[in-house]
């Protein structure tokens, strides 16, 4: 039996398409092998968004391309957006890899590698998959992508470009697959695509996620629901409204405001100005809500002016949880041809500005969780010390609590958490209750 392996770079959405795609090899009889040396295929799926994350793309290639040294018949897939972006280029110059498939589903990179025809392959697909099989993560939690695609575009994001128009998948598709990752264990559903505003405007010609959030609300089990990437611009009041009524959607909004200047907004090909994301985030949180952000420093044209009213913005608004990233130049966006550009020295000082406040409200909020009692999901176990989440931390990017107990805990497990005491992002606590 042939074997294969993945390796992961990039996002979310990319650790659920190879969970799929994982899925889809296993069930035809595919070993999955953890050593890439006695693999007949390593396929990696590749980032192409900014720089940093292309230039990982390429040395994850070359470095795997060195696993012929030891094994000569080992294939060299990469596969995603990276691919899809540079295909041309790539196809010429990068000899290490033996096959290049752009984001096409999951079906198509097992169709295309198995017929053993799996040279190039880029066409932008019409429509995104259907999950007949997939592979369980080891992880209580598991990324479910509801779309993919995107048609906001705005300056800065080049993903557009070379993903297409939004896609969505039927609502019963996604949740037969929520359904089994339950019945499987899993105590987390996250919810991703580009813009889940977006999900089901191309195929129910409405925005649907209040329909796939109430159907997937009435699946039984005690389990969380987690919806990431909310366009602010196109958070309506029906969605919000479904994020607050139903009970195993976590009231965690994960909405990107980008920035705290109305011009550079504006620059941004952003609609709402900072007014009217005040009102959305006091509309957020008429019923007690975490609201998460991510802002972009040193856009092209921000001034010291624009930057002070950025901070004031953050300030003002109190996010609970923030996310700050330096601007990367894009060729091919509108945002690339914006001047003046601003220095490395200037963005990073920036950014360095913008987190140490962001780091004193984090402060504050923490603070205010002592003595209160959290659900807490717990992951791991560290030098007698239990890690886990509550709601309002997401996977990889948010906090933890910190849980000491004199008793074994299971992991992946709910448990009553007591906060006894916290930190600039991350809480401790004690048991005082047993697993849900």
């Amino acid at each position: 039996m042939k074997k294969f392996n993945i390796v992961r770079l990039g996002c979310p959405k990319n650790d659920a398409d190879m969970d799929i795609l994982r899925g889809i090899f296993e069930n035809k009889n595919y070993i999955y092998e953890e050593n890439p040396a006695e693999c007949d295929y390593i396929i990696i799926d590749t980032c192409g968004f900014i720089d940093s994350a292309k230039k990982e793309s390429v040395e994850t290639i070359l470095e795997y391309s060195q696993y012929r040294e030891i094994n000569p018949k080992v294939k060299i897939i990469a596969v995603g957006c990276f691919v899809q972006r540079y295909y041309d280029e790539l196809k010429k110059d990068l000899t290490e890899a033996d096959g290049l498939i752009g984001v096409v589903p999951p079906q198509k990179i097992y169709d295309t590698i198995n017929s053993e025809k799996f040279s190039y392959y880029n066409e932008i697909p019409e429509d995104t998959y259907k999950c007949e099989y997939r592979y369980i993560p080891e992880t209580p939690y598991a990324y479910v992508k509801i779309a993919d695609g995107c048609s906001r575009k705005c300056a800065f994001c080049s993903i557009p470009y070379f993903k297409g128009d939004p896609k969505s998948r039927e609502i019963e598709d996604i949740k037969n697959e929520v359904e089994f990752l339950v019945k499987n264990g899993k105590k987390e559903i996250i919810l991703v695509s580009q813009d889940n505003t977006l999900y089901g405007t191309n195929i129910y010609k409405k925005q649907a996620l209040p329909d796939l959030l109430s159907e997937l609300n009435s699946i039984p089990g005690n389990f969380w629901i987690r919806v990431m990437y909310l366009h602010p611009d196109f958070l309506s009041d029906e969605i919000i409204d479904s994020i607050h009524k139903n009970e195993k959607v976590l009231n965690y909004f994960d909405v990107p405001m980008q920035c705290g200047s109305d011009s550079v907004l504006k620059l941004m090909g952003r609609i709402k100005n900072t007014g009217e994301l005040e009102k959305l985030s006091q509309k957020i949180r008429k019923t007690p809500s975490i609201l998460r952000t991510s802002i972009i420093v040193g856009f092209p044209g921000e001034s010291e002016e624009d930057f002070e009213k950025t901070l004031d913005f953050i300030d003002k608004t109190e996010f609970d949880k923030l996310g700050a990233f330096v601007y990367s130049e894009e060729e091919g966006t509108p945002a690339h041809k914006i001047k003046p550009k601003i220095s490395k020295k200037v963005k990073e000082k920036r950014l360095e500005t913008l987190m140490n406040l962001q780091k004193d409200i984090s402060s504050e909020k923490m603070e205010s969780y002592i003595d209160d009692v959290l659900d807490v999901l717990i992951e791991e176990y560290d030098n007698g010390v239990y890690i886990g989440r509550t709601f309002m931390d997401a996977p990889d990017i948010d906090g933890n609590v910190f849980v000491k107990s004199e008793n074994q805990l299971n992991l992946n497990e709910f448990y009553k958490v007591k906060i006894t005491g916290s930190y600039e992002y991350d809480l401790e606590g004690e048991i005082i209750g047993g697993n849900q």
